[in-house]
Parts: structure tokens; sequence; C-alpha cells
């Protein structure tokens, strides 16, 4: 199979993928499609090696993820995270009743070495899901490499229906709240964005025409060198994942102005990355046989399920605490299991299907849309990877 061909036939399932997602406004998710049909062409005519034909060979996958990591770390507003601190506190409770109730639990059923696998890619996205395959692949784990990557793909479908029911039932009780005069806007919704258009401060008195997007790649790069030095020169009294530092670094960089706010996307290299990566995601699946998806099903739904359950109990306990309605406790600990953007969209979905009134959505996003933006955050972006790069350690 030619390079090209390659190319044409693996996007087109990308793109397959986001159709589907958006014409059921996300209830199918995209990587699931996606996965569905790489899985059909690898048991058909698929050659196994046809994301490396098509130019996305292991070596630049792991390029992209330093970028993209780092990139993660500049999205981090502390400001944002102070006023949203009952937010952090609740997703975290959910997090770890993952933890528990799969460590508690799912260890006797499912064996410990599925668990370790199982708990990352749970509470994050497909960087940690990335992590735990690869560390699973390089410890002989097949079976468990495939289990990281099919759990990642398939969490949406407890998070996504979950979280659009929960928030409907906030969304309902903000309104009412709002019409009997209890409610206001904040203006929070807005603050990150408006944040995210500030030139970093070390290069402020720099002339815009010198900051090339590839002056963008090569701090982004810097920052992400940096991280895989200081982890080098860890390995031999500590063990760090160079994706953890990464993300330290990147909120570091973006702190002191080094990088700027969403920096991989002011450079125009996201969307890129993120193909790149979701090709090498799906990449994973080529040594999955129809019987060791068989093999997988019952962990699978399994540790999915037990994960939901502890996430609630905790939720609950701490937004009973805390003062948060048990609904928003919920749907942010359920940010976990998908991150943005699709905290973003199903939250937009939500706001749109109850009211068309521009001050009840000015209202709703004030009060909806900040706690699950961090909430995923916390979760997806920090937690996950940080626990990617212990947990891997265990294998």
């Amino acid at each position: 199979m030619s390079q090209m061909l390659a190319l044409v036939i693996v996007i087109a399932i990308l793109f397959i993928g986001d159709l589907v997602s958006t014409r059921t406004k996300a209830w199918i998710p995209s990587v699931f499609v996606s996965a569905v049909l790489f899985l059909i062409g690898y048991w058909t005519f698929f050659p196994k090696d046809i994301v490396s034909v098509a130019g996305v060979p292991p070596v630049v996958a792991t390029m992209m993820i330093y970028l993209l990591i780092t990139n993660m770390g500049t999205l981090l507003s502390i400001q944002q995270l102070k006023e949203q601190w009952k937010t952090i506190v609740i997703s975290l409770a959910g997090i770890f009743g993952i933890i528990a109730a799969l460590f508690g639990i799912g260890t006797f059923i499912f064996g410990v070495e599925t668990v370790i696998v199982a708990i990352p890619p749970l509470v994050g996205g497909i960087v940690s899901a990335l992590i735990m395959s690869e560390g699973a692949a390089n410890a002989g784990l097949t079976t468990l490499s495939v289990f990281a990557i099919v759990i990642y793909v398939m969490q949406g479908f407890a998070g996504y229906p979950l979280t659009s029911i929960v928030l409907k039932k906030e969304g309902k009780m903000l309104l009412e709240r709002f019409h009997k005069g209890e409610l206001a806007a904040t203006g929070q919704a807005s603050s990150s964005s408006e944040e995210s258009k500030e030139e970093p401060k070390l290069f402020r008195k720099l002339p815009k025409k010198y900051n090339t997007d590839y002056f963008k790649f090569f701090r982004l790069a810097f920052v992400g060198f940096l991280a895989y030095l200081v982890s080098t020169l860890l390995a031999p009294i500590l063990t760090v994942s160079p994706y953890v530092l990464c993300l330290l670094f990147g909120i570091i960089a973006a702190s002191v102005g080094f990088l700027e706010r969403h920096a991989l996307q002011k450079a125009n290299g996201f969307g890129l990355c993120i193909m790149v990566l979701m090709l090498f995601v799906f990449d994973g699946l080529k040594a999955a046989t129809p019987s060791m998806i068989v093999q997988i099903i019952y962990p699978l739904v399994g540790t999915i399920v037990l994960g939901v359950i502890g996430m609630y109990i905790f939720s609950f306990i701490i937004g009973k605490v805390l003062k948060v309605s048990k609904n928003m406790a919920f749907a942010i600990s359920l940010t976990a299991l998908y991150g943005f953007p699709a905290d973003y969209i199903i939250t937009n979905e939500v706001i749109n299907s109850l009211t068309q009134d521009e001050k009840e959505r000015k209202v709703l996003t004030d009060h909806m849309l900040p706690p699950m933006l961090v909430g995923g955050f916390i979760s997806v972006t920090i937690v996950s990877v940080i626990l990617a790069g212990i947990f891997v350690g265990f294998l």
C-alpha cells in the first residue's frame, strides 16, 4: 500500500468518526466509531503497519506527546483554579472514588495488573491511555496494552449520557433560581478566554513579526527537552516520567511568561498533533484479535461500572460537605471520563437544549461551564498523567 493511499484511508476514518459524533450530538463518540473501523480494517485488508506507512511512526507520535503535554500545562489559569477550589476538591474526590472502588473491589475480580492499567485511562484521556498502553506492551502484557486503548475508546459511553442527564437537572434547577431572583451571571466563563489573548510576559516587547509559529514551537520543544533532561538526570535516584515533568514545566513556563497560553493552538499545530496522536492510539489496536476483544469485554464493562459507582459515592459525599448540588458534583467528577473538548461541547449542548434566551444562557454558562472545564482539566490533564507516570512503574 502506498503512503498517500494509507494516509487518505486513516484520515477518512477519523473524519467518519467526527461526522457520526456530530450527527448524533456526541451520543456516539467519534473515537468509538474510528476504533471500530480500524478494527474492521485490521481484521480484513489493512496492513498491520498502516499508520507507520501513512507517515506516523512511533517516534513522531512521541514528539507530539511531548508538545501536547507541555501545551496542556499552559492551559492552567491559577486565578480560575483559585475561584474554582470546590471544583478541584470534587474532581479529586471523584478520582479517589475510582481508585478506591477498583483497588478495593476490582483487584479481587479482575486482578491487580488489570486495575493498574485501567485506572489512568479511566481517569484521563489519550495521553494517559498511551502511557499505560506502551508500558503494558513493554512489560509483555499484549492484551492489557490493547485494553488500555479500548477503555479510553469506550468510557465515553458511560460519561456522555450520564453527564447530559445530570447537567439538564442542574440547569433546570438553576433556571428556577434565576426566575426567582436568587441567581445572577458571574462572568467567570469569559475570564479564561480573555487571559489566553495575553502575550507571554517575557516577550511582550518582542515585535509580533518575530513571534512566528516556529518561535512558538521552539519554546514548546525547549521546555519539553528540559523536562526530558531533568527526568534523565533524576533516573539514577528517582524515576519520574518525563511526561509528568512536561506538564509541570509547561505550567511553570506559562506562569513566568516564557510560553503563552494555548501555545500549540497559536502556533497552528494543535489539530495536526491531535490527528497524529489519534492515529497512534488506533495503531495500538493492530494487536487486537476478535478473541482478545471478547476476552477484555468483561473487565472493560466491570471496571467502568465500578469506577462510575465509586466516583458518584465520593463526589456525592464531598458535594454535601461543600454544599454543591449532587448533580453538579457528579457532572464535575464525570469529566474524568472524557475531558476537553467533550466537557465544553456537552455543557453547551445542554444549555442550548434548555433555553434560547440570551440572559438565561449566560446564567447557565457562567454557573456550569467553568466548573466543567476546570474539572476536566484537573482530572484528564493533570492527575491522569501523574497517575499514569506512577502506575506504569508497577507493570
